[in-house]
């Protein structure tokens, strides 16, 4: 019998990350001094939502929560780049820096300064390797292009084209490329030859397209993403709840 694979997944989630992240790590951790095998974080940076990385943290001394997040160079940038290639402002870090002792020790203040990642996935994902929550884990970037060219052929996905001066990622839809500009308001792009390098999945044909790959016997999730995974799609997974924690939306801000 092959060893364990337990895998969690889960979006660049603030540069100190949110609760929900950790709960998931406790949980795989937990499962693995139980059944042994490994720990694969599938990190799913072709995601472009910009409130993704909202990091939520409560004032030292009044405790209301305030919301930090990267700043972005543009529009198009904001709204339609993965956030593997969301760059990182020049001030920005330095700005935030300055904002940081109303809400955190100096020690994550150091980790914080030390990141010199120039992009918002690669910053993130340091951010939590200095923070040592990553330690002994296989990381997998859906980003990643040996990864896509792995990964199963999949019929609803995004494409990385470029378009405005970016790389944006726009929907396949009805053989157009689209970008969703909220409600019903779509804006094509123009239709360019692509690669299996370019795409990445939606919400619902993730679980497939990331299993072909990872091949986990377990995968921990919350409630809210067991609620819209496709189970069907890997009955040969054990689907795992994780632990329940307080303030999951917060970022967490304690070292590992």
């Amino acid at each position: 019998m092959s060893s364990p694979i337990i895998c969690l997944g889960q979006q660049p989630c603030g540069f100190f990350p949110k609760r929900f992240l950790v709960a998931k790590i406790i949980t795989a951790l937990r499962l693995q001094e139980e059944i042994g095998g490994k720990i694969v974080f599938f990190y799913h940076d072709s995601d472009h939502d910009p409130r993704e990385t909202r990091t939520v943290l409560p004032h030292r001394t009044t405790h209301e929560p305030a919301q930090l997040n990267f700043t972005f160079e543009n529009k198009t940038q904001r709204k339609f780049s993965p956030l593997y290639l969301k760059r990182v402002m020049t001030g920005w870090q330095e700005k935030t820096t300055g904002q940081l002792p109303n809400y955190v020790d100096h020690t994550l203040i150091d980790i914080f300064k030390s990141v010199k990642e120039s992009n918002i996935a690669d910053f993130c994902l340091e951010m939590y390797r200095k923070m040592g929550l990553l330690e002994g884990m296989t990381v997998m970037r859906s980003s990643d292009a040996e990864f896509r060219r792995a990964a199963c052929d999949i019929t609803d996905f995004f494409v990385d084209v470029p378009y405005d001066n970016e790389i944006v990622r726009a929907r396949f839809m009805d053989g157009a490329l689209k970008l969703h500009e909220g409600g019903d308001a779509f804006t094509e792009v123009p239709l360019v030859p692509y690669t299996k390098e370019q795409i990445s999945p939606t919400r619902d044909s993730r679980l497939k397209w990331m299993q072909s790959v990872v091949n986990c016997t377990h995968y921990v999730s919350g409630a809210g993403e067991q609620a819209y995974l496709n189970k069907d799609d890997a009955p040969e997974i054990n689907f795992v709840t994780r632990d329940t924690i307080e303030q999951s939306d917060e970022a967490y801000t304690e070292l590992h």
